[in-house]
């Protein structure tokens, strides 16, 4: 056989500043001159910005367990967010809604405050882009106007640069949706519908004071606890582990550790709990329940038989969100 010629790739021509580059279709020449189209050449990396998943996409931000919480699990909150650059004339205020009238992403009312709505479909792979596009669009906008989605430019700014890095995240969390008019009792008859439709289907939710991003909700046949975590996967499941086979993974009588979740790059352990078990009754145990995380976290010994049927048990019990 004959003997093939080592292939080497030339050098792709570079673009000397993409602010001058005209707007091409996926099809036309590259701007560059390299001769190829778009898409196959500068146009695949552009494409490739704007989809790659970020796997954790409120990393960095204060709070970033309550991100995960209210994106996923909490049906009616809202957090007044604090910007870097303090907040533009005229705008009194900016706040994060889980969920805005008519799934709007985001709102700019009448008083020119605005809503940033969370629990919406984006169009690319970081979210963190997604909505940071949507809140500069919304400091924009015309008092009493509702933004439309979009696709973020790829090299946009995410919210870690647009927030306050030090200002806090305390998520309100609301039995129901009347935080999107200003005034409830004097709204039209279809607004009011609409609310109430909204708050037929809320889940009853309640963030716990002692421990952070735990949520306690309520279903018809059993009440859960929710609860977002920081830690490494891998580490919190050995944990979790060592405290199930130990018998000191539950929250009390009747409670159980069933499970977990994944969102945004973070687990959240779920527990069953009795309907008669409250939010406050909850709380104490969950404390505790801290406490014993904390020194499971800290042991590096290896698993025994039994915790690793445990973690096993809790691996094939995990339900990935996003």
């Amino acid at each position: 056989m004959a003997k093939k010629r080592p292939q080497t790739k030339a050098k792709r021509p570079q673009l000397s500043d993409a602010a001058e580059i005209p707007v091409v279709g996926a099809r036309e020449p590259c701007p560059c001159g390299s001769g190829r189209r778009y898409k196959a050449c500068h146009g695949r990396a552009a494409a490739h910005a704007v989809t790659e998943l970020v796997h954790r996409p409120f990393e960095g931000l204060p709070g970033e367990c309550d991100w995960v919480a209210l994106r996923e699990l909490v049906p009616a909150a809202t957090v007044e967010l604090p910007l870097t650059d303090g907040l533009p004339e005229g705008v009194p205020s900016v706040t994060l809604a889980t969920v805005l009238p008519m799934a709007w992403p985001a709102l700019r009312r009448d008083d020119g405050s605005v809503l940033l709505g969370l629990q919406n479909d984006t169009s690319s792979g970081d979210i963190s882009r997604d909505l940071a596009d949507t809140l500069q669009r919304a400091l924009a906008a015309e008092p009493g106007t509702p933004v439309q989605g979009r696709r973020a430019p790829a090299e946009g700014p995410r919210l870690q640069d647009l927030l306050d890095p030090e200002g806090a995240f305390a998520p309100v969390v609301h039995s129901g949706f009347e935080f999107w008019v200003p005034d409830p009792e004097n709204a039209t008859p279809d607004v009011t519908a609409s609310l109430e439709r909204a708050n037929a289907a809320a889940i009853p939710t309640v963030k716990l004071t002692g421990v952070d991003a735990a949520y306690w909700c309520e279903t018809p046949e059993k009440n859960h606890l929710r609860w977002v975590m920081p830690h490494p996967e891998e580490q919190l499941l050995d944990a979790l582990a060592r405290l199930h086979a130990a018998g000191s993974s539950s929250l009390g009588e009747g409670t159980r550790l069933v499970g977990s979740f994944r969102a945004h790059g973070l687990t959240v352990p779920v527990w069953d709990l009795p309907s008669g078990v409250g939010a406050d009754d909850v709380e104490k145990p969950a404390a505790e329940f801290a406490e014993r995380l904390a020194t499971a976290l800290a042991s590096d010994a290896p698993l025994t038989p039994e915790e690793r049927r445990a973690r096993g048990g809790l691996t094939n019990r995990q339900v990935t969100l996003s």
